[in-house]
């Protein structure tokens, strides 16, 4: 029989707010830039593995609707962090994924976001011929710790 992977409802969440002034296509996507762990193949086939600490680096790109209460909201945020570099509280959050297996169960993928910070300024651009994406604020980050749990 074949599996069945069915999802919906996502929730987005940075310093306690859930998101909804969401965009279009991909919302929010998360990776990780880094490898967890670096190789090395040396004399007779010798095997050397090294943990990299920097693979737990995870970026987030977030899409919402410009001038929306998120957008204002981290808006505020990115303003802080800005104003008093040393004085910001990194950033924190939740991704979550709801999957069901066609059967009533539900999953939930969770990724736990910690040590955030933006990493970007929000571009702009003015456009007459219909462009949808000039109503969209991109923020990116970059997140210290993001683990994974399945629940």
């Amino acid at each position: 029989m074949a599996t069945i992977s069915l999802t919906g409802s996502d929730t987005i969440q940075i310093n306690d707010r859930v998101f909804v002034d969401i965009a279009d296509a991909e919302v929010a996507t998360l990776s990780f830039p880094n490898e967890l762990v670096g190789t090395k193949i040396g004399k007779n086939g010798n095997s050397i593995f090294a943990l990299n600490e920097t693979g737990k680096e995870a970026s987030l790109e977030l899409r919402v609707l410009r001038a929306s209460s998120d957008d204002k909201f981290l808006n505020s945020l990115k303003l802080a962090m800005e104003r008093d570099f040393s004085a910001f509280t990194v950033l924190d959050g939740e991704i979550t994924k709801r999957m069901g297996d066609g059967a009533g169960n539900v999953s939930r993928d969770i990724y736990t976001l910690s040590g955030g910070i933006f990493k970007q300024s929000i571009d702009v651009a003015s456009n007459v011929e219909g462009d949808t994406e000039q109503a969209i604020s991109l923020y990116r980050f970059t997140f210290t710790n993001a683990p994974r749990a399945i629940a």
